[in-house]
């Protein structure tokens, strides 16, 4: 027995050795969350998730001049940001048919649940919803044709990591097409010049900007260009 004992005492720091050989971390470090700059400019509230009624809208076509400019088609998969009551939703389904996708999200919770209920009822099939986070649209990857944001641009509270994170979710040739009024974020809408800016802090290159009188001020759309800068690369625009 004590034979034993001693070899046992013997082996112990040959195992003690083999478990500090150098080969593996001793201590496991998490992944640092990256950092983004803090926007240069004051955020909108969120007021309501109806920006006006749907038959006012229709009256003047919004829908479709908007889904006509961003060359909504058949087939698409796309994806609706801020979606709150399903205005541009149910429309998008219409338009992209049965092969197509939508893919609705909201931040607020009973506004993402009304908007099933909404879905469920008028059995659209091809729509699923979705609940994102304020700074994450929390989307698949190379999935989207096109990415809709109406008139909620200026409720997002940290731009710069909301489109870093929503890169990924794009196809390669897919767009992000932004409604916004022509006026300043406090006063719910985004300068056009502002709006260029962080995007292209984020790496997206301005496809195009047209008025949209019927959306009640314009429409701009973005194409992802080259890598995706490193959070900390990101310089934030500064308001005039």
């Amino acid at each position: 027995m004590k034979l034993k004992g001693a070899l046992a005492l013997m082996l112990t720091p040959v195992f003690l050795l083999a478990a500090c050989d150098g080969t593996k971390p001793l201590i496991k470090r998490e992944p640092k969350e990256p950092v983004f700059p803090a926007a240069d400019r004051p955020v909108a509230s969120i007021v309501s998730s109806r920006w006006s009624n749907e038959e006012a809208r229709d009256r003047l076509n919004e829908a479709g001049e908007v889904m006509n400019k961003a060359e909504i088609r058949k087939g698409m998969t796309v994806a609706d940001i801020g979606a709150g009551e399903g205005y541009y939703t149910i429309r998008m389904a219409a338009r992209v048919g049965k092969e197509g996708r939508v893919l609705a999200e909201d931040i607020v919770a009973s506004v993402r649940d009304t908007l099933a209920e909404r879905v469920a009822r008028e059995d659209l099939a091809n729509v699923s919803v979705k609940l994102g986070e304020a700074n994450d649209p929390k989307l698949p990857e190379a999935s989207f044709d096109r990415v809709l944001m109406v008139h909620m641009y200026h409720e997002i509270e940290q731009p710069y990591e909301f489109l870093w994170r929503l890169r990924p979710s794009l196809k390669p040739d897919g767009l992000v097409v932004v409604v916004d009024a022509n006026r300043r974020t406090e006063n719910h809408g985004t300068p056009p010049a502002l709006l260029k800016c962080e995007f292209a802090a984020v790496g997206y290159t301005q496809v195009d900007m047209d008025d949209m009188p019927s959306a009640g001020g314009y429409l701009a759309t973005f194409r992802a260009t080259g890598p995706r800068p490193a959070p900390e690369a990101i310089r934030a625009c500064r308001l005039k």
